[in-house]
């Protein structure tokens, strides 16, 4: 028979858990302490919008040896009872006067020797999701148990992905795709931006996404001023060139890419940028390799538009994707991030169009061990026009 979990099987789960227990082993911790949601729900299948709400603190333990245990308000222990874990443990929250402190540091106690070593990710793109009040609570309670950071025993797990993940990522990008075909329906001259930003997410969810976490883009003659923007009431006018960009979620996992449209025509400057994009892109799935580094897909993407007399915008050009919408690493020239098979992956190469306005690009990939496997549809080569 097999074991209750949600999302994946059982199997999926212990094998995540057990190579978290080898990096671990290798720096010495008796057990590793999670809290925010994204290393939640890598550890067990916890799926749920509540953490949109912050007045509860929950906390996943990872003992050295053995299956994990939660400690979490007891509103989740319905849920937490479909995934694989059997230790849930549990108290009534909010509780101003001991908001999970005293539970969770029993469970500690428990599991960790007085001498031992605690794990917690501290670095880069993590966070505490629990008061810092309570955090200095839990450790002078532990006391002389210590806390280490454990951002680089997470990270490198987390950042391969399994066949099942990856599946869930294609699944995620093909419900993107379709909407992204819907674009020209409700996207024509005249139409408020922030209408067309609306009716995206309309399709997104009509095409199956569970729910749309990101929606961003731009519109302007030539590009836009930024890719981060919320819409507003303005029309498209012709000859602006409108991007939209998704985050959308399939089971708990992200799609992370953008398309562009040319507003009833395209000027040359516009077209010559998407070409570039198009073509430093192409040119980055062609050469990107495992033992590269993240600072290799920057180089590449950066040479690949100057090859094509466009300039490179500032900051990064890609980015991980897994369970959040953006993680490690970052495709800068910094980032000496080693490349690896499995890695989920964004090319993101952007350029500058005119004074103050740029175009971007985005696609989704895995690195196999011979090179990328687009998740994404590859956007058409030229850029498409919507007409009356």
């Amino acid at each position: 028979m097999d074991e209750r979990s949600l999302i994946f099987p059982a199997h999926e789960y212990r094998a995540r858990i057990e190579r978290l227990q080898a990096g671990m082993a290798a720096q010495g911790l008796s057990a590793l302490l999670l809290t925010s949601p994204a290393d939640i729900f890598y550890a067990t299948g916890f799926l749920t919008r509540f953490w949109e709400s912050p007045a509860r603190p929950w906390f996943v333990v990872v003992p050295s040896e053995g299956e994990p245990v939660a400690v979490i308000p007891s509103i989740g222990a319905d849920l937490m009872g479909r995934t694989w874990l059997c230790d849930i443990r549990t108290w009534n929250s909010p509780d101003p006067r001991d908001d999970g402190v005293g539970l969770l540091v029993e469970t500690l106690a428990e599991i960790v020797a007085p001498q031992g070593r605690i794990g917690l990710p501290m670095g880069p793109e993590t966070h505490l999701r629990m008061p810092l009040q309570d955090f200095e609570a839990v450790r002078a309670r532990l006391a002389p148990r210590r806390f280490f950071d454990a951002t680089a025993c997470v990270q490198r797990v987390r950042e391969v992905k399994s066949e099942a993940e990856i599946g869930k990522i294609r699944s995620a990008c093909t419900v993107a795709a379709r909407a992204f075909a819907r674009v020209p329906e409700f996207a024509p001259e005249g139409r408020p931006l922030e209408d067309v930003f609306r009716d995206f997410q309309i399709a997104l969810l009509a095409e199956g996404a569970d729910w749309v976490s990101y929606v961003a883009g731009g519109a302007g003659p030539e590009g836009y001023g930024d890719v981060i923007s919320p819409a507003g009431p303005w029309p498209l006018q012709r000859g602006d060139i409108l991007m939209l960009d998704t985050g959308a979620v399939k089971d708990g996992y992200f799609c992370d890419f953008d398309r562009n449209f040319a507003i009833g025509l395209a000027s040359d400057t516009a077209r010559r940028a998407h070409a570039a994009l198009w073509h430093a892109t192409e040119d980055t799935l062609t050469a990107l390799l495992p033992g590269m580094l993240a600072r290799d897909a920057h180089r590449l993407l950066s040479e690949g538009l100057q090859l094509r007399n466009v300039t490179p915008v500032g900051g990064r050009l890609g980015h991980g994707l897994g369970v959040t919408l953006t993680e490690w690493p970052s495709f800068t020239p910094l980032d000496d991030t080693p490349l690896r098979e499995g890695m989920v992956l964004t090319l993101e190469p952007g350029c500058v169009t005119t004074e103050g306005r740029i175009m971007v690009h985005e696609e989704n990939i895995v690195l196999r061990a011979d090179g990328p496997e687009l998740l994404s549809s590859r956007a058409l080569e030229d850029l498409p026009m919507i007409r009356p």
